[in-house]
């Protein structure tokens, strides 16, 4: 079964500043930790996409407007609060442990200091299609 694991994080909640007052050398290691994370994880034929995302101010909601279905875009999905979507990963698991394992793990990538950040990981099935959609 397919799981989505979203990596949120909020520099509020965990303690730690925001990823523009890190030194080269703590997002360095960051960087390398989910590289190395990335690697692993298919070595074992368990990925299927991982992807950092862009900064919460370049993210927008969209809805299709009264005015038949004309986008509406506004600021979001973050503008009251502090922790956001910083990432995602889709892996082949065969149970939910497995994946809760590969969560746990992830949510140990390092911070300032090289202190695990302890992130929090969603993690949620990825639904199949019902058999009278597949073609």
């Amino acid at each position: 079964m397919k799981y989505m694991l979203l990596m949120q994080f909020s520099q509020v909640s965990a303690g730690f500043p925001s990823m523009d007052r890190w030194t080269k050398d703590e997002i360095a290691a960051h960087i390398g930790f989910m590289r190395d994370a990335d690697q692993e994880i298919a070595a074992r034929g368990k990925l299927v996409d991982a992807q950092g995302l862009a900064s919460p101010d370049q993210a927008r909601i969209v809805r299709a407007g009264a005015d038949g279905g004309a986008a509406v875009i506004t600021d979001g999905p973050y503008p009251e609060t502090k922790e956001f979507l910083a990432g995602y990963w889709i892996v082949d698991c065969p149970t939910a442990e497995a994946a809760y394992d590969l969560a746990a793990y992830l949510s140990t990538a390092p911070g300032p200091g090289g202190r695990p950040l302890n992130m929090p990981i969603h993690v949620q099935p990825v639904l199949d299609a019902p058999p009278i959609l597949e073609d």
